[in-house]
């Protein structure tokens, strides 16, 4: 009988086994490392290129940031010019309007009244004076809102009899009242909307003596 002893063929094929084992382990472990390689490098391109628009994103809304504020600051200058135009045209328009004024208060004042004083706000004015009776007084008040296109919306403020010790005839009645003027259409000279507001410049109110005489 015999005996072939197989154990050194076994160990060869086992030790083939095992390096064909490690090297595709080897050649696995290299392939997962060219793909991470691959990956990481592709995933690391995409991160530069967003960068990359991110900077150019941020470089174009700085530029629109400029841009805006030029826009504003142009916008500011041109209003500006807008309200210093607006300005200029109300000045040259309410130069006339001191005469104006006088004429419709001579003009409107009836027998029995005597103004005293008149002051001026913007175009807003509130005078003081005399007058023999009540009646004279709505007379005039009526005068003002009726027969003149100039002066609008009168109010009566006060109307009151002063104290004269001694003196039982003849008696005056003082009156305050205030009124708004229109001012000058530019293009017509002749009374702008009722709703024309006074120049910024005209802030201080201004106290002008009126003689409105009796008659």
């Amino acid at each position: 009988m015999i005996r072939i002893n197989l154990l050194p063929h076994r160990e060869e094929k086992k030790r083939q086994r095992r390096r064909e084992f490690g090297l595709m382990a080897g050649l696995v472990a290299m392939s997962g490392v060219l793909v991470v390689v691959i990956v990481g490098q592709f995933i690391e391109g995409m991160i530069n290129s967003q960068m990359s628009r991110n900077t150019f994103i941020e470089a174009e809304n700085k530029k629109l940031d400029e841009q805006i504020k030029e826009i504003a600051t142009l916008r500011e200058e041109i209003e500006a010019l807008k309200a210093r135009q607006k300005a200029v045209e109300d000045l040259q328009s309410d130069r006339n309007l001191p005469t104006i004024l006088l004429e419709e208060l001579v003009r409107l004042t009836p027998e029995g009244i005597y103004l005293r004083t008149l002051k001026q706000e913007g175009l807003k004015y509130s005078l003081t004076g005399i007058a023999q009776s009540n009646e004279r007084v709505s007379e005039f008040l009526r005068a003002l809102t009726s027969a003149s296109e100039w002066l609008r919306t009168p109010e009566l403020q006060e109307i009151k009899l002063p104290a004269t010790p001694g003196r039982t005839t003849s008696r005056l009645y003082e009156f305050s009242l205030s009124f708004d003027m229109r001012r000058p259409a530019p293009d017509t000279g002749k009374p702008g909307a009722p709703g024309a507001t006074p120049p910024a410049a005209a802030g201080t109110p201004a106290a002008t003596p009126a003689a409105a005489p009796t008659r």
